[in-house]
């Protein structure tokens, strides 16, 4: 998914947001239940993309179909460096809508959890606000 990866890599959240579909699935690494819509997605990517640091795509998969996609990615939370992978699917327009992230190892994980935790109040505003 060329595009998603380069508005990432560029930090153009607004790109990033207007890729994804209005019924997007969210399945975070850190959290059990899966977050659907939109507005979630885009405020809790928001927030990973300031998270995350030195971050870094480092192999893009595709499948035969052109529909699902997996991105491997390198970056650090903290002094936590941490390797994941997004997967992603899209629908019949193009959008994705579903977004599979995971990481590793659990240390990186738990660090993950934690900055996201503090932010997670903010993130529901946003959501709210943008929903």
């Amino acid at each position: 998914m060329r595009a998603f990866r380069e508005a990432v890599e560029a930090g153009d959240m607004d790109a990033v947001e207007a890729l994804l579909a209005e019924d997007v699935v969210f399945t975070s690494p850190v959290v059990f239940k899966p977050y659907p819509g939109k507005a979630i997605t885009a405020a809790i990517l928001r927030a990973v993309s300031q998270v995350f640091e030195d971050f870094r795509y480092e192999r893009e998969l595709a499948g035969a179909d052109g529909r699902d996609h997996a991105l491997v990615f390198a970056a650090r939370v903290g002094d936590r460096e941490l390797s994941g992978c997004d997967f992603i699917h899209v629908d019949e327009a193009g959008l994705i809508d579903e977004l599979t992230v995971m990481v590793r190892p659990l240390s990186a994980a738990q660090a993950l959890a934690a900055a996201m935790g503090a932010q997670f109040d903010r993130i529901e505003k946003e959501a709210q606000a943008r929903a």
